[in-house]
Protein backbone atom coordinates (compact mmCIF):
# COMPACT_ATOMS: atom_id res chain seq x y z
CA UNK A 1 0.00 0.00 0.00
CA UNK A 2 1.61 3.48 -0.70
CA UNK A 3 1.15 5.65 1.66
CA UNK A 4 0.89 9.54 1.02
CA UNK A 5 0.99 12.40 3.73
CA UNK A 6 0.40 16.23 4.00
CA UNK A 7 1.16 19.43 5.70
CA UNK A 8 -0.05 22.76 5.09
CA UNK A 9 -1.20 25.84 5.78
CA UNK A 10 -4.02 26.21 7.62
CA UNK A 11 -5.05 29.18 5.67
CA UNK A 12 -5.31 29.33 2.17
CA UNK A 13 -6.22 32.40 0.01
CA UNK A 14 -8.33 31.85 -2.38
CA UNK A 15 -6.24 32.54 -5.02
CA UNK A 16 -4.41 29.41 -4.38
CA UNK A 17 -7.33 27.24 -3.89
CA UNK A 18 -8.34 25.81 -7.05
CA UNK A 19 -4.46 25.24 -8.12
CA UNK A 20 -4.17 23.40 -4.85
CA UNK A 21 -6.72 21.25 -5.39
CA UNK A 22 -6.38 20.28 -8.65
CA UNK A 23 -2.69 19.45 -7.77
CA UNK A 24 -3.89 17.33 -4.84
CA UNK A 25 -6.33 15.22 -7.31
CA UNK A 26 -3.71 14.55 -9.57
CA UNK A 27 -1.28 13.46 -6.97
CA UNK A 28 -4.22 11.23 -5.36
CA UNK A 29 -5.57 10.02 -8.50
CA UNK A 30 -2.38 9.30 -10.12
CA UNK A 31 -1.47 6.27 -8.36
CA UNK A 32 -2.10 2.16 -8.97
CA UNK A 33 -3.38 -0.08 -6.12
CA UNK A 34 -4.65 1.15 -2.61
CA UNK A 35 -3.74 4.12 -0.92
CA UNK A 36 -3.15 5.36 2.37
CA UNK A 37 -3.48 9.08 3.19
CA UNK A 38 -2.04 10.56 6.23
CA UNK A 39 -3.33 13.82 7.83
CA UNK A 40 -3.96 15.67 11.00
CA UNK A 41 -7.02 16.99 9.97
CA UNK A 42 -6.14 20.83 10.96
CA UNK A 43 -8.09 23.93 8.68
CA UNK A 44 -7.50 24.40 5.31
CA UNK A 45 -5.06 22.14 3.97
CA UNK A 46 -4.82 19.24 5.72
CA UNK A 47 -8.91 18.75 5.62
CA UNK A 48 -8.71 19.38 2.33
CA UNK A 49 -6.20 16.87 1.26
CA UNK A 50 -8.28 14.16 3.51
CA UNK A 51 -11.44 15.01 1.49
CA UNK A 52 -10.15 14.66 -1.40
CA UNK A 53 -8.14 11.67 -0.53
CA UNK A 54 -11.55 9.98 0.73
CA UNK A 55 -13.53 10.83 -2.49
CA UNK A 56 -10.20 9.36 -4.55
CA UNK A 57 -11.23 5.78 -2.27
CA UNK A 58 -7.85 6.41 -0.10
CA UNK A 59 -7.92 4.74 3.66
CA UNK A 60 -7.84 7.29 5.76
CA UNK A 61 -4.88 8.04 8.96
CA UNK A 62 -5.61 10.40 11.32
CA UNK A 63 -2.76 11.43 13.28
CA UNK A 64 -3.93 13.65 16.49
CA UNK A 65 -1.45 15.65 17.93
CA UNK A 66 -3.06 16.02 21.31
CA UNK A 67 -5.77 15.47 23.81
CA UNK A 68 -7.10 18.99 23.63
CA UNK A 69 -6.79 19.56 19.73
CA UNK A 70 -10.53 20.05 19.11
CA UNK A 71 -9.96 23.10 21.04
CA UNK A 72 -7.09 24.17 18.43
CA UNK A 73 -9.59 24.86 16.03
CA UNK A 74 -11.20 28.48 15.42
CA UNK A 75 -14.35 28.48 14.54
CA UNK A 76 -17.49 26.02 14.43
CA UNK A 77 -17.22 25.05 10.85
CA UNK A 78 -13.37 23.77 10.78
CA UNK A 79 -13.89 21.81 13.64
CA UNK A 80 -17.26 20.13 12.76
CA UNK A 81 -15.03 19.16 9.31
CA UNK A 82 -12.61 17.89 11.21
CA UNK A 83 -14.99 15.62 13.37
CA UNK A 84 -17.05 14.78 10.18
CA UNK A 85 -13.39 13.65 8.28
CA UNK A 86 -12.37 11.77 11.83
CA UNK A 87 -15.18 9.59 11.67
CA UNK A 88 -14.16 8.53 8.54
CA UNK A 89 -10.94 7.32 9.38
CA UNK A 90 -9.73 4.10 9.05
CA UNK A 91 -7.05 4.37 11.45
CA UNK A 92 -6.41 6.88 14.56
CA UNK A 93 -3.07 7.81 15.70
CA UNK A 94 -2.30 10.01 19.25
CA UNK A 95 0.70 11.69 19.93
CA UNK A 96 1.52 11.52 23.69
CA UNK A 97 0.82 15.35 24.52
CA UNK A 98 -2.24 16.36 26.96
CA UNK A 99 -1.68 20.36 25.27
CA UNK A 100 -1.86 21.22 21.63
CA UNK A 101 1.64 22.61 21.48
CA UNK A 102 4.29 23.73 19.28
CA UNK A 103 6.06 20.17 20.11
CA UNK A 104 3.03 18.50 19.61
CA UNK A 105 2.09 19.81 16.51
CA UNK A 106 5.89 18.81 15.45
CA UNK A 107 5.28 15.48 16.62
CA UNK A 108 2.20 14.86 14.79
CA UNK A 109 4.00 16.20 11.72
CA UNK A 110 6.91 14.17 12.06
CA UNK A 111 5.62 11.22 12.69
CA UNK A 112 3.31 12.01 9.01
CA UNK A 113 6.94 12.25 7.30
CA UNK A 114 7.84 9.09 8.60
CA UNK A 115 5.19 6.48 8.04
CA UNK A 116 5.07 8.07 4.42
CA UNK A 117 6.03 7.27 1.44
CA UNK A 118 5.60 10.52 -0.14
CA UNK A 119 5.03 14.14 1.23
CA UNK A 120 2.76 16.59 -0.23
CA UNK A 121 3.26 20.19 1.15
CA UNK A 122 0.65 22.76 0.54
CA UNK A 123 3.19 25.44 1.17
CA UNK A 124 4.14 28.87 0.04
CA UNK A 125 7.91 28.31 0.38
CA UNK A 126 8.75 30.50 3.33
CA UNK A 127 9.88 30.19 6.54
CA UNK A 128 7.70 28.15 9.55
CA UNK A 129 5.77 30.14 11.81
CA UNK A 130 6.53 28.51 14.76
CA UNK A 131 8.00 24.95 15.34
CA UNK A 132 6.41 22.13 13.64
CA UNK A 133 5.12 24.03 10.82
CA UNK A 134 5.41 23.66 7.49
CA UNK A 135 8.63 24.67 6.10
CA UNK A 136 9.87 22.77 9.44
CA UNK A 137 8.45 19.30 8.28
CA UNK A 138 9.30 19.99 4.66
CA UNK A 139 12.89 20.17 5.94
CA UNK A 140 12.74 17.45 7.93
CA UNK A 141 10.90 14.95 5.12
CA UNK A 142 13.82 16.39 2.84
CA UNK A 143 16.54 15.39 5.21
CA UNK A 144 14.85 12.22 5.28
CA UNK A 145 15.37 11.43 1.18
CA UNK A 146 11.59 11.21 1.30
CA UNK A 147 10.10 12.77 -2.22
CA UNK A 148 8.34 16.22 -1.32
CA UNK A 149 5.88 17.23 -3.79
CA UNK A 150 4.94 21.57 -3.44
CA UNK A 151 1.73 22.58 -4.43
CA UNK A 152 1.35 26.67 -4.15
CA UNK A 153 0.76 29.16 -6.65
CA UNK A 154 3.87 31.08 -7.48
CA UNK A 155 3.42 35.30 -6.63
CA UNK A 156 0.59 34.07 -3.89
CA UNK A 157 1.35 35.32 -0.20
CA UNK A 158 -0.53 34.29 2.70
CA UNK A 159 -1.66 36.85 5.13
Amino acid sequence: MKRIGVTGHRSLPDSVLGHVENGLRAVLDGHEGPLEALSSLADGADQLFAAIALECGADLTVVIPSEDYEEAFEGAEALDRYRRLRLRATQEIRMDFARSTDEAYYAAGTYIADSCDRLVAVWDGRPARGHGGTAEIVAYARALGKPVTVLWREGVTRD
